[in-house]
């Protein structure tokens, strides 16, 4: 059984999508940010601190869940051994689970691929914050 809301999985996705989407900065260190440059990643955004603080605030049963979820979206466990994933991620776990989970290049995808294996839906999940 599933101890996280999909609703709070569905955040996860958009706001590492939001990370996973900016690039480097061009400009010199020190300029005034413009339009053209809202996909760079600096110091003032504050996407990733708001996610790590996000999922460092969830309890340790819904950070095993989401853990869980996204090794079944890249296929380490199948849908079916979400209980063995969820045990296995309470067990293993040495390390925060923010910086474990931010440390995966495709969170995002791995995280809607695993609600999808689960038959859960992520525009129903995130329906209002999507």
């Amino acid at each position: 059984m599933l101890e996280i809301s999909p609703r709070k999985v569905a955040r996860v996705i958009l706001r590492a999508r939001e990370l996973g989407s900016k690039v480097g900065r061009w400009d010199a260190p020190g300029e005034d940010a413009d339009a053209d440059s809202i996909l760079e990643n600096r110091a003032s955004d504050g996407t990733e601190a708001e996610l790590r603080t996000f999922i460092a605030d969830m309890n340790r049963d819904e950070q095993a869940s989401l853990v869980a979820i996204a090794w079944i979206g890249r296929e380490t466990f199948d849908a079916s051994e979400l209980e063995e994933a969820i045990a296995t991620a309470r067990a293993e776990r040495n390390s925060p689970t923010e910086d474990y989970l931010l440390g995966m290049a495709l969170l995002a995808n791995y995280l809607e691929d695993g609600l999808e294996a689960l038959g859960i839906s992520l525009e129903e999940a995130g329906e209002g914050i999507l």
